[in-house]
C-alpha cells in the first residue's frame, strides 16, 4: 500500500530537502565538526582512551539512568537500518571509497557529539524521580533564551524521530521478515506493537534498561560474524583496505577520466550517509545524553562517553558492514542487481551460506526495534518539554498511542512521502542544533578546560556551577547533588 500526497507538496519537500542537505547541512556539520576538533585540540584522538575509561563506572545511578545506560539508549537509535543497508547504499552509489569518507565523517563528528552532550548535561532539569530530562530545547532555551528556537526543534523532533522514522524502521522489519521467513507484513507490525507498548509505557527507565540489555548483545553478535567473513577472506583483507583507499581519491577511475566524478560521488554518499548513521551534530543523542547521572560528577563526563557511540556506530558496526560487502568481490559491487539491504544480504549468502540473508533479517529486526524504542524517548522527553508539567501526562499517552499506532502503519504500508518530509524535519531540527551548539560552544570549551585541568592535577572532575559566570545562573542545581564550591 502507498500513500499519494499532492504534487504541490512533494515537490516542497523535495526541494526543501534539497537545499538543506543539498546546500547547507553537509557543510555546516562538517565544518562544525572541524572547528570543535581544532577548538579542543582534537580530543577524541587526545582521550580516545579516556572514553573507554570511563566506561567502568558506567553503571552507577544510584537508581536512576547510568551513563551506561543513556549510552545504550543513543546507540539503540543510532545503530539502525543504515548500519546495514546505509553502508549499502554509499558503496553503491559512491563505490568502496565512500566508506573512507564515513570514516572521516565520523571522526570530526566525535568532537561534535562531545560538545552538544556536554551541554545536555549542563542545562539537564531533575524529573523527581532520580533521572533527568535535557537536550537541544532546554539548552536552547536556557543558555540562548530563545524559548521559540526550542520548540520549532522540539515539533521538529517528534515528527521526525517520534512519528515517521519509526514507521520507517517498522516498515524495515516488516519487509525482512516477510522476505526471509514468509510472514506476512500485518502480523509483524501487530507483533511490534505487543512488544513495543509495555516497553514505552514502561518509561525512560524502562527503555534504558531494554536497550542495556539488547544493543550490546547484537553488536556484538553482528561484530563476531563480520570477523568471521574477515578471517575467511583474511588473505583479501589489505587488498579490500587498498580498493577503499584508493577509490576514496579516485585513483581507480583515473585512468578511464572520471577521477573527478567518482571522489566527488565518493565523498558526498560517504558523509551523508555517516551523518545519517551516526547522528552528530543533529541534536537527537543530547537527548539521551541529558538523562545519565554521570561518573565523574561532570557534564563533560558524558560527553566522552558519547563520543564513543560515535566511534562505535560508524568505525565499528559500519566498518563491519562495509567489510562484508567489499570482501564479497568486485563482480557484486559492478552488479545492477541490488542495492540498500539486498546488497548486504547477497553478500552475506556469498560468504556464509543461503543462511545469511536470515542473519541480515534477525539484524534488521534486533537494529530497527531498538531504534524505535530509542526514537519514541527521544520524543518523550520533548513531548513533556512542550506540554509542559500539568499537562505532560496527558500528552505523552495520546504521544504513546500514536506512535504504536504509526509503528502498525508503517508495517503495511509504504509512506515514502512523509518519510521525505521527516527527512525535511530532520534537516530542520539539525540546523538549528547546529547554530545553537556553535553559539554555546564556549561554555563547552570551559567545561572542558575545567574537566582537564582537573584531570591532570590527578583529581576526579567534579561539577561547581560557580566556577562558570555564565553558566551559574542558568544550571538547576537540584539536577547536580553533590556539586559545590570548590577551592
Amino acid at each position: 500500500m502507498n500513500l499519494t500526497l499532492p504534487s504541490f507538496f512533494t515537490d516542497f519537500v523535495a526541494a526543501g530537502n534539497g537545499l538543506v542537505w543539498g546546500s547547507l547541512l553537509i557543510y555546516l556539520l562538517i565544518g562544525a565538526g572541524l572547528y570543535f576538533t581544532v577548538m579542543t585540540r582534537g580530543i577524541q584522538f587526545r582521550y580516545f582512551g579516556h572514553m573507554f575509561k570511563l566506561l567502568r563506572h558506567s553503571r552507577e545511578a544510584d537508581g536512576g539512568i547510568s551513563s551506561f545506560q543513556a549510552l545504550s539508549t543513543s546507540l539503540a537509535a543510532r545503530v539502525g537500518t543504515g548500519n546495514l543497508a546505509g553502508v549499502a547504499v554509499a558503496i553503491y552509489f559512491g563505490g568502496p571509497g565512500a566508506i573512507f569518507w564515513m570514516w572521516m565523517t565520523a571522526l570530526v563528528g566525535m568532537a561534535t557529539s562531545f560538545i552538544e552532550s556536554t551541554l545536555a548535561q549542563a542545562y539537564k532539569v531533575d524529573h523527581g524521580d532520580r533521572t533527568y530530562r535535557g537536550g537541544p530545547a532546554r539548552y536552547i532555551e536556557r543558555g540562548l533564551g530563545t524559548r521559540w528556537l526550542a520548540v520549532a526543534f522540539s515539533v521538529c523532533l517528534i515528527i521526525a524521530f517520534g512519528l515517521a522514522f519509526n514507521s520507517v524502521q517498522a516498515n524495515s522489519i516488516a519487509q525482512a521478515m516477510q522476505e526471509a521467513f514468509a510472514l506476512p507484513t500485518w502480523s509483524v507490525g501487530l507483533a511490534l506493537v505487543v512488544v513495543v507498548a509495555p516497553i514505552i509505557f514502561g518509561g525512560l527507565k524502562s527503555i534504558a534498561r531494554v536497550a542495556e540489555l539488547v544493543v550490546p548483545l547484537m553488536a556484538v553478535l553482528y561484530l563476531l560474524l563480520a570477523v568471521v567473513v574477515v578471517i575467511l577472506n583474511a588473505a583479501e583483507l589489505p587488498a579490500a583496505f587498498m580498493t577503499i583507499i584508493r577509490s576514496a581519491f579516485g585513483l581507480e577511475q583515473a585512468a578511464g577520466g572520471a577521477m573527478g566524478y567518482a571522489v566527488a560521488q565518493a565523498i558526498m554518499n560517504g558523509i551523508k550517509r555517516g551523518l545519517f548513521s551516526n547522528e552528530a551534530g543533529m541534536g537527537s543523542a543530547p537527548n539521551a545524553a541529558a538523562t545519565a547521572s554521570t561518573h565523574p560528577n561532570h557534564p563533560a563526563a558524558q560527553g566522552f562517553v558519547q563520543m564513543l557511540g560515535v566511534f562505535l556506530d560508524t568505525l565499528v558496526i559500519c566498518t563491519a558492514t562495509a567489510a562484508i560487502i567489499i570482501m564479497a568481490g568486485p563482480e557484486l559491487l559492478a552488479s545492477d542487481e541490488a542495492n540498500g539491504i539486498q546488497l548486504t544480504q547477497i553478500a552475506l549468502s556469498q560468504q556464509v551460506g543461503d543462511w545469511g540473508g536470515q542473519f541480515i533479517a534477525i539484524a534488521i529486526l534486533l537494529f530497527a526495534f531498538t531504534s524505535v524504542i530509542a526514537n519514541y524517548s527521544y520524543g518523550e522527553s520533548n513531548i513533556e518539554y512542550l506540554a509542559g508539567p500539568k499537562r505532560a501526562a496527558l500528552a505523552i499517552l495520546i504521544y504513546r498511542l500514536a506512535v504504536l499506532a504509526m509503528v502498525m502503519i508503517g508495517a503495511v504500508a509504504s509512506l515514502t512521502p512523509i518519510w521525505s518530509f521527516a527527512d525535511l524535519s530532520m534537516g530542520l531540527m539539525a540546523l538549528i542544533n547546529l547554530v545553537a551548539i556553535l553559539l554555546l560552544s564556549p561554555i563547552a570549551f570551559a567545561l572542558f578546560r575545567d574537566y582537564e585541568r582537573q584531570l591532570k592535577a590527578g583529581q576526579e572532575p567534579s561539577f561547581d556551577p560557580d566556577q562558570f559566570p555564565k553558566l551559574a545562573d542558568k544550571v538547576d542545581r537540584k539536577a547536580w547533588p553533590g556539586s559545590g564550591k570548590r577551592g
